[in-house]
């Protein structure tokens, strides 16, 4: 199975796209930890993109599906893979359309905007430790510290409201065309052009895991 995730940030990719590389055995291809991985090996490409980062440029989409073909070729992925990460745009779906990369399913999990920022903007931390807390879903015993230490909790910067309305803003105004492209690409029902399943991103883990595995199997 040829798998491409989609969610805004705060949806469960995460914990989701683990359940489903254990479902089919098939790897997860994350873009940024191949572009961090290539970068800190200094290959040929990896050397390219750390100049074109270090001048403050986005990495060219040619460059990313050169990334992304290379190591889908790796043995791991002959029975599927599961890309998380790519594509982010409606460009670099175009690209990997015209390079011919295999994909079965276009799978989106979907949270209104409303219980992302609320799980997101929610979270606090205890730096030392990393214990994670949340002022709705786990709260700790004394509002604003940790319960084994008693220290000050902080919140990440990516956590705060106005930030996770700033990365909310930007994946819609990326991610809304690529889905829509999809959608209209299923319909032409042409050969290679894969389904697109959509899911909603409530309820517990397990919930949402059924929800992936119906989706999926359909």
């Amino acid at each position: 199975m040829r798998i491409i995730l989609l969610g805004a940030p705060g949806a469960g990719k995460g914990t989701q796209a683990a359940f489903i590389c254990d479902m089919f055995s098939i790897p997860k291809i994350s873009t940024g930890d191949m572009l961090r991985q290539a970068v800190a090996d200094q290959t040929p490409l990896g050397k390219k993109m750390a100049s074109i980062m270090n001048a403050g440029q986005l990495v060219p989409d040619d460059m990313v599906v050169a990334m992304v073909i290379q190591r889908l070729g790796q043995s791991d992925c002959r029975n599927g893979y599961l890309l998380d990460g790519f594509p982010r745009t409606l460009s670099q779906a175009e690209a990997l359309l015209a390079a011919n990369i295999p994909i079965d399913c276009v799978l989106e999990i979907r949270v209104p905007d409303e219980d992302i920022i609320q799980r997101l903007s929610g979270r606090w931390i205890h730096p030392a430790s990393g214990r994670v807390y949340h002022v709705v879903f786990n709260p700790p015993l004394q509002l604003g510290k940790d319960d084994i230490t008693g220290e000050p909790l902080i919140q990440r910067e990516d956590d705060r409201e106005e930030t996770v309305l700033k990365r909310l803003k930007v994946y819609h105004q990326q991610t809304q065309p690529l889905i829509e492209w999809y959608q209209q690409l299923e319909k032409t029902a042409g050969p290679g052009v894969p389904k697109f399943r959509k899911v909603l991103g409530l309820g517990t883990v397990q919930e949402i895991r059924d929800s992936i595995a119906l989706a999926l199997q359909a």
